[in-house]
């Protein structure tokens, strides 16, 4: 008895396409798992590769054991060499992209600061904004809805909090610059990293 024989299948018309579409997918399947097997044992990460593909495909976590995962620093923990360089690119992204597309002339009831990057407040939001913003625009993490995502619960909020009138360029206006609180000179100890 064949394994067809013992089994009741209903009668239903299928187009003969399907089972031809079906049969060359099955085949392109088969030609890439063949060709991972081949990478992978040719690179001698045969068995801790699946291990790693099964840990991620099964748990949706990070892809092994005593592997840290990489995430984007906080702008505000970082030291002055990193803390320069992040704050570069993200006033390239600030002043390339969300101003010119974003902002409209400011006004009594929606401020900005042409030294926004002097207000630690609007560097911390606009940071963590970019931060989303470079995951959400990329469909490869996000899909296609990734964008409307970002503006709904990113930007929206963000701009909701830095451009009221009381929001933290409330001294500033045009021609006139003014922080009422700079960053404390002694880091928090809750920000702190210790190297113990």
């Amino acid at each position: 008895m064949t394994e067809d024989e013992g089994m009741h299948h209903p009668d239903v018309k299928l187009p003969v396409g399907l089972f031809q579409d079906l049969e060359v997918l099955r085949a392109e399947v088969a030609r890439l798992s063949g060709q991972v097997r081949e990478l992978t044992e040719a690179s001698g990460a045969g068995e801790a590769f699946a291990a790693d593909a099964d840990a991620v495909a099964g748990a949706g976590v990070d892809g092994g054991e005593g592997e840290e995962e990489q995430f984007p620093p906080f702008i505000l923990l970082l030291d002055p060499p990193q803390y320069d360089a992040e704050l570069r690119a993200l006033i390239e992204w600030v002043e390339g992209v969300l101003v010119p597309g974003y902002l409209a002339e400011p006004s009594a009831d929606a401020r900005w600061c042409h030294l926004w990057f002097e207000h630690p407040v609007a560097v911390a939001r606009l940071h963590a904004l970019w931060l989303a913003w470079q995951e959400l625009t990329d469909p490869a993490t996000c899909g296609y809805t990734g964008p409307s995502v970002w503006h709904r619960d990113h930007l929206d909020p963000c701009l909701r909090e830095l451009r009221p009138s009381t929001g933290p360029f409330a001294g500033c206006t045009k021609g006139e610059h003014q922080v009422d609180h700079r960053m404390p000179g002694l880091v928090p100890s809750a920000w702190s990293r210790t190297d113990d």
